[in-house]
C-alpha cells in the first residue's frame, strides 16, 4: 500500500502521465501532512538503499525529474528506482522491474524526511 502526503500527491500527479507511477498513485492512501510518519520515503527524502542481488548500497534523495542529478544523488521520482522506493518504510523490500528484464529487490535501510 502507497502512502504519500497530500502535498507530494498534487506535485506527483503533474509528472507522473501514463507512466506506472500514475496508476500505483490512484491507489494510494493520501495522508496530511502531519499525519505522515517520518520513516517513509516520500518526495525529497534522503533514502539509504541496499540492492539485495548485488549488495549494492546507494544515497539518493528523490526529486521531480526536472531536478534529477545523477552525479550529486539526485534521482527522478520517474526513475524506476525512484518509483521503486516512493512510499517504502524503513526496512521494507520491494521487487521491482526495471529495464531490460532485470529484477531488482531493493531494501529501504534509512530515510531522512524533507525539511519543512
Amino acid at each position: 500500500m502507497l502512502r504519500i502526503a497530500g502535498s507530494d500527491l498534487a506535485r506527483l500527479e503533474s509528472v507522473a502521465g501514463g507512466t506506472s507511477l500514475a496508476d500505483e498513485l490512484s491507489k494510494a492512501t493520501v495522508l496530511p501532512e502531519e499525519r505522515m510518519p517520518t520513516n517513509i520515503v516520500r518526495m525529497y527524502s534522503r533514502v539509504t538503499y541496499r540492492d539485495e542481488r548485488s549488495g549494492e548500497r546507494r544515497i539518493v534523495e528523490l526529486v521531480l525529474p526536472e531536478e534529477a542529478d545523477p552525479t550529486s544523488g539526485k534521482v527522478s521520482v520517474l526513475a524506476p528506482v525512484g518509483s521503486a522506493l516512493l512510499g517504502l518504510e524503513e526496512g521494507e523490500v520491494i521487487e521491482w522491474p526495471f529495464p531490460y528484464g532485470l529484477t531488482r529487490r531493493l531494501r529501504v535501510e534509512s530515510t531522512l524526511a524533507p525539511a519543512g
